[in-house]
Order: C-alpha cells, then sequence, then structure tokens
C-alpha cells in the first residue's frame, strides 16, 4: 500500500513535465490559424512557448492583506470622527435655537428681506420642531 502511494505520488509529480510539449502554429490557405502538437509538412510553422515548470516564476506579488484593512480602518475612523464633529456641532446649534426660543418672546426672521417677527403659534412649532430634532440626534 505504501509502494502504492509513493508511485502515485511519483506519477502526479512529474505528469505537468510530460505534459509539456512543444505546440506549432500555422496558418492555412484559408487564413485559419492552426495549433498542433506536430508541425505541418511542407509549411512554415512557429513553436508557441509553453511555460515550464522551471521557468515559472516562484512566486507571485501580493497584496499586504493586513496592511490594506489598517487603510481602511484608518479611512472609516476618520470619517466616523468626522460625522461626530459635525453633529456635535448641529447639537449645540439646535440647543442654542431652542434655548432662544424658549426664552425670547420676540423672535424675528428674515423673510425676503424683511423682518418680521413670529406669531406665538410659529414659535411654538419651531420650539417643537428643535425639540424633536435633539431628541433624535443628539444625546
Amino acid at each position: 500500500m505504501r509502494t502504492f502511494f509513493l508511485t502515485a505520488s511519483l506519477l502526479i509529480a512529474i505528469s505537468p513535465m510530460c505534459m509539456a510539449a512543444q505546440i506549432y502554429t500555422w496558418v492555412d490557405e484559408q487564413g485559419v490559424t492552426h495549433f498542433d502538437a506536430q508541425p505541418p509538412e511542407g509549411r512554415q510553422a512557429t513553436t508557441v512557448v509553453t511555460p515550464s515548470p522551471a521557468n515559472k516564476p516562484a512566486t507571485l506579488p501580493r497584496s499586504n492583506a493586513i496592511g490594506d484593512q489598517q487603510a481602511i480602518d484608518k479611512t472609516v475612523k476618520k470619517q466616523v470622527a468626522e460625522q461626530q464633529a459635525q453633529l456635535k456641532v448641529f447639537c449645540e446649534q439646535a440647543r442654542t435655537n431652542l434655548a432662544q426660543l424658549q426664552n425670547n418672546p420676540r423672535i424675528r426672521e428674515d423673510v425676503e428681506g424683511e423682518m418680521r417677527r413670529l406669531t406665538d403659534e410659529q414659535r411654538q412649532e419651531r420650539t417643537a420642531e428643535a425639540q424633536r430634532q435633539i431628541a433624535e440626534n443628539c444625546l
């Protein structure tokens, strides 16, 4: 049994070398390109270079998966930090606006270049909207 596995392994190991035969290519009268293991009789044929196990490169360059992942992680962390900074600015501004709406009964806004005072109903609507935005977006 041991001899069988040794023989089978040896045959599998040398089989690519047996299959690495020369291949010839030529073009016939109709312009069709042919490939064959035997050169044609009476015609000029070109030998196709086949890779042999001895000519193969030892290793192909690999991408550094760990380095790539670290670069992606760094980029994502940077984006998250930027989003958190923007959210912090938004929350501070929303809280300031809410405080103004709650504490100041005379709020004016610019409407088409004209300053208009908010009615109590408008002020209450905007106060409710500011509270809703703070509750949804801010801690």
